[in-house]
């Protein structure tokens, strides 16, 4: 492991006021390495540079990790884990589904997950608005949604609508801010400005409940 990939990204967690155990620090570091390796076979991302990944994923991630409430989260269009993974490797007493059409993304998903060791996440292969989650004959709802650079707020909103309940926050995550919501079934609760280190950037973050 290199050293100062980890120095680096305990910098920049440090700027933003958020602190992991260096053990967490360590397992989002291989993450990052893991990503950089199965790039070269398959289009997981479209940066190329570990370096870069720190802020550009796990830090751009992290950063909203103060929003998830609740034990059971969806991570739709969840690519290469993000936010995903970085959440289920600092939050160890939730469990986190992550869900993409890709097939591709998903083996990487599996392996990431075998790697890492994350008994809190499982991997689905489909798409958000064919997936019917069941327990003892009773539809699952989550307590929070993520959705990060995966589609417009509506279509996250109209896709994972069979997943939602009153209190499911959904949690969208923007570069440009647009707090537009074309659905009178939803409501804008707050909308937030987040700052991440080491990116210039706008960062934005939704959160949206039914009404």
């Amino acid at each position: 492991m290199k050293e100062p990939l980890r120095q680096q990204l305990e910098y920049g967690l440090n700027q933003m006021g958020l602190h992991y155990s260096v053990e967490d620090q360590q397992k989002l570091v291989h993450y990052i390495q893991l990503i950089a390796r199965w790039n070269k076979t398959f289009n997981l991302t479209a940066i190329r540079d570990v370096e870069e990944m720190v802020s550009k994923h796990l830090l751009d991630s992290l950063v909203v990790q103060p929003f998830i409430e609740g034990s059971l989260i969806l991570d739709v269009g969840s690519g290469a884990g993000l936010p995903g993974i970085p959440f289920a490797i600092t939050s160890p007493d939730k469990k986190f589904v992550l869900i993409d059409s890709n097939g591709k993304k998903t083996r990487f998903l599996v392996q990431a997950k075998i790697d890492l060791k994350l008994d809190n996440v499982e991997v689905i292969h489909s798409r958000v608005e064919d997936f019917q989650p069941m327990e003892q004959g009773h539809r699952i709802y989550f307590d929070v949604i993520t959705a990060r650079a995966y589609a417009s707020t509506d279509d996250i909103l109209n896709t994972s609508a069979h997943l939602q309940n009153e209190e499911t926050s959904i949690l969208v995550m923007q570069g440009k801010l647009d707090e537009q919501i074309n659905n009178d079934q939803y409501r804008l609760v707050e909308s937030h400005s987040l700052d991440v280190y080491g990116l210039d950037a706008e960062r934005h973050l939704l959160e949206i409940k039914k009404r």
